[in-house]
């Protein structure tokens, strides 16, 4: 999920701890776009256990770090984005692959090429509109015995709590994450595609006036 430190998000911290409280999340990886920002100002506050993660830039699509402590930089081609990450010790994952968002999603080729160093992938986007991408990425990651997510990639307040991964307690660590996600349930429901109608909005605020 995202903050206002992200380009097409308008969400404050103080508004995302308190919606995951109204909905009941109790751990979440918050991934602003090359920032780690957002994640820190959320943990700074939350009473309930925040992933420190950033969805970065590559050359190639966006690829996301979770567990990280430090920021990694933008525009590294893919590999070496990743092996920052697990310079970390941080966990890599793959955001709505194959979804053609762009320049922001891998291709196939990229992702087969990231396969040493993936931990997990995204199975179900809430806002990728088509299912039948949600589909290619979940049939990926059952292929390479990858661990699948369900994620919202909430850029508004009302998309937390739609779709997420309900995990069992875990320690805390990234080794204890990827353990628990052995035993995930996936909650899936498409965000629908008005969600994208607030990021383009999202993005001319930014683009035109001061966010905190």
């Amino acid at each position: 999920m995202h903050t206002y430190y992200s380009y097409d998000c308008m969400t404050p911290p103080e508004a995302l701890v308190r919606r995951c409280n109204d909905v009941g999340l109790d751990c979440i990886a918050v991934t602003d776009h090359n920032s780690l920002a957002g994640a820190k100002a959320v943990s700074a506050i939350a009473n309930f256990t925040v992933i420190l993660g950033e969805e970065i830039k590559s050359t190639a699509g966006e690829i996301t770090g979770l567990f990280l402590t430090e920021e990694i930089p933008a525009g590294l081609p893919p590999v070496e984005t990743a092996k920052r990450i697990k310079e970390q010790g941080a966990l890599v994952s793959v955001p709505h692959p194959f979804s053609g968002y762009g320049r922001s999603s891998l291709a196939e080729a990229a992702v087969t090429e990231l396969l040493p160093y993936v931990d997990l992938i995204e199975a179900f986007n809430a806002r990728t509109m088509s299912q039948e991408v949600n589909e290619r990425g979940r049939a990926f990651a059952q292929e390479h015995g990858l661990a699948a997510t369900a994620v919202s990639d909430a850029h508004t307040i009302g998309e937390l709590g739609r779709t997420y991964t309900e995990l069992p307690d875990f320690d805390g660590t990234p080794q204890g994450f990827k353990e628990a996600l052995r035993e995930a349930r996936l909650v899936e429901r498409p965000a629908g595609r008005f969600v994208h109608v607030y990021t383009t909005l999202n993005k001319l605020r930014h683009r035109f006036f001061t966010v905190p």
